[in-house]
């Protein structure tokens, strides 16, 4: 005599779902995760290059041209390195170098600059207030104090 065995309902659920699941598969190899996109690392900044962005900068050749001519070319200005070692700001390494008026008595500084090693940031410090200042920033500032004096 054969005696037929039942299951439990409960035990057939995850054997239907299986099932069901190698069905749906119908052989294929799982997908390949995606692979993780590479970020490109941001170009590295060196000295000289940082220096010829700051020259090229419109308020700098400004400057340069008012001190050339307002001097009859005895005065110049010029980019100088103020610190060797890079300034870490938020963990982002800068170079430093200042705007200077460059006389044969003297060298006056007319601003300092941060420019970022890596990517395109290039900061004001505002040694007033000793904080920093983004270009968009200081270009404001600028802006705001040439309108007041020509009032």
């Amino acid at each position: 005599m054969l005696t037929r065995r039942t299951f439990p309902l409960p035990a057939l659920i995850p054997i239907a779902a299986l099932a069901c699941a190698l069905v749906a598969c119908n052989g294929q190899k799982p997908s390949e995760p995606p692979k993780p996109k590479t970020v490109a690392a941001e170009p590295v900044r060196t000295k000289e290059k940082a220096i010829a962005e700051l020259m090229a900068l419109p308020e700098v050749k400004a400057w340069s041209t008012q001190i050339e001519q307002t001097s009859h070319g005895k005065a110049h200005g010029a980019v100088i390195e103020d610190d060797t070692e890079p300034r870490m700001i938020n963990g982002k390494p800068y170079w430093q170098f200042s705007f200077v008026e460059n006389r044969s008595d003297r060298i006056h500084r007319r601003e300092s600059f941060l420019v970022a090693q890596s990517g395109n940031e290039i900061l004001i410090e505002d040694l007033h207030s000793d904080t920093t200042l983004t270009l968009p920033e200081w270009r404001r500032e600028v802006h705001r104090v040439n309108v007041k004096s020509a009032q």
